[in-house]
């Protein structure tokens, strides 16, 4: 990080993403990441040409070739979990996949390969590069140590420098040697700081990272003490460390938390919706695409369960309930009836097993979530996503928002079908604040960590979850 003071005028501060990956890899393992995986795919289609075609003919090469600069450079997957890992290649080999067929298909150039070749390269691509991520997993640590580790240290402990401190210690692909702290505090007020000791105080910092080579500095003091923060800079500027900032706000539970600008100015989003810019196109055509393609199916279902209700029992086919949209606004929601009373006050009872309301068909439809189904008019019509934090009556809400933390974070989405929520075993009655708090977890876990593959993932999910769930009244 470069600190550049000017008599005439600031220079304004420009941040920007990482672009490789984390912190402290080495170039072998970089270089490892990058190419494992794109080489992969193309030895794996090799290998499939010699075996059936007999030798490697220039199609294959220019498949191969394509391939590999469409996955240059490979996915950082070491730090995910071996499942989480797994599922990752896989959904995206089918997209790539999918892509290459359809684009094989329009241009005719799919006609020219071995259909038995193909087929097997579409199981055999993504079995070898699961096999190289099981075998990076295994070399990266020793990758990670070749050459001569970054020293480090990190100025400032506190929760968020012990943290760092953790991760850099506990990281096998990390080789950084963090060799301690540095606080102005004595030893009796900092208390236990893991495995590093205290080396000095914050002005001892520049003396010590000249006379060892300290290579990186990492910054965690509170951002209040921003004159002794410039000082320290002012002071490293003859030195060619480098310097990044663990931000003080970073303690806090952020949602969609990312470096932004106004202008010139640089702003951090501490809570934001994940729906801004080329995510909210991406979430609203997928919804109405998707929306589309389900009302298209399941309309015989639809105009089946219509006909039950006007048989069964007196009153309205359609039931529209209000509920809190997109940034708390007032929207009505559409669901097949299915109780005997159209409830919509300040004061609504959950239903619950046996509920005496349910008409005689409204159980098995609730069971089934069918009641659900006029649902995705609403989200043709914009007022709700197929995924999202389900809707809760208004009564619910009001009654919430004062009782559990981040209640109305909710609502900085639109409200679901279905939801992160209700495919882990959250659906149906909340009879305890305890559940609708467990509730409320899955649906901000939702806002954080939103992705296109994570909405495609709940929606089959839900289709397993509700032949089997037994919360639903």
């Amino acid at each position: 990080m470069a600190h550049t003071t000017m008599a005439s005028h600031t220079v304004p501060i420009r941040f920007r993403r990482a672009a490789g990956p984390a912190l402290g890899w080495n170039n072998v393992l970089m270089l490892a990441v990058a190419l494992l995986d794109p080489l992969a795919l193309a030895l794996s289609l090799w290998v499939i040409a010699w075996w059936v075609e007999g030798q490697l003919t220039p199609e294959y090469l220019v498949l191969s070739l394509l391939v590999f600069s469409l996955t240059l450079p490979g996915k950082m997957r070491l730090n995910m979990s071996a499942w989480k890992a797994i599922q990752n290649i896989v959904f995206g080999w089918a997209v790539m996949a999918m892509l290459l067929l359809f684009f094989g298909h329009a241009t005719g150039y799919l006609s020219v390969f071995e259909p038995r070749a193909i087929r097997m390269w579409l199981w055999a691509a993504p079995l070898s590069q699961i096999g190289v991520y099981i075998l990076l997993r295994k070399l990266a640590p020793t990758l990670a140590l070749m050459g001569e580790p970054p020293r480090a240290i990190i100025a400032g402990v506190s929760e968020h420098g012990l943290a760092l401190a953790k991760e850099i210690h506990q990281n096998p692909y990390n080789p950084t040697q963090l060799t301690g702290f540095f606080d102005d505090r004595e030893q009796e007020r900092i208390g236990d700081h893991a495995d590093f000791p205290l080396l000095g105080s914050i002005g001892d910092i520049p003396k010590y990272v000249r006379r060892f080579g300290i290579e990186i500095i990492y910054i965690s003091l509170p951002m209040a003490t921003q004159p002794r923060i410039m000082k320290l800079l002012d002071e490293l500027s003859d030195t060619t460390a480098s310097i990044y900032f663990v931000p003080d706000i970073f303690v806090t539970d952020l949602m969609q938390g990312r470096m932004d600008s106004v202008g010139d100015l640089p702003v951090i989003a501490v809570c934001e919706t994940p729906f801004t810019g080329t995510n909210g196109i991406v979430k609203r055509a997928s919804d109405i695409v998707l929306s589309i393609l389900i009302l298209i199916l399941i309309s015989p279902i639809m105009i089946a369960i219509a006909l039950g209700i006007w048989l069964t029992s007196p009153g309205p086919i359609i039931f529209r309930q209000r509920r809190y949209g997109l940034n708390g606004e007032m929207i009505l929601v559409n669901k097949f009836r299915t109780m005997t009373v159209c409830e919509d006050g300040d004061t609504i009872q959950q239903a619950q097993k046996n509920d005496q309301r349910l008409t005689p068909i409204g159980a098995f439809l609730r069971k089934t979530s069918l009641d659900e189904l006029p649902q995705f008019f609403n989200v043709l019509q914009g007022t709700m996503s197929i995924v999202g934090p389900r809707p809760h009556a208004v009564a619910h809400n009001e009654l919430y928002r004062t009782m559990i933390k981040g209640y109305m974070l909710r609502h900085k989405v639109k409200p679901g079908i279905t939801g992160w929520a209700q495919v882990n075993g959250w659906r149906g009655e909340t009879d305890t604040l305890e559940k609708m708090k467990v509730r409320i977890e899955y649906d901000l876990a939702y806002l954080r960590n939103w992705s296109l593959r994570l909405d495609l993932y709940i929606i089959l999910r839900t289709l397993t979850v509700v032949l089997r769930d037994r919360n639903a009244y």
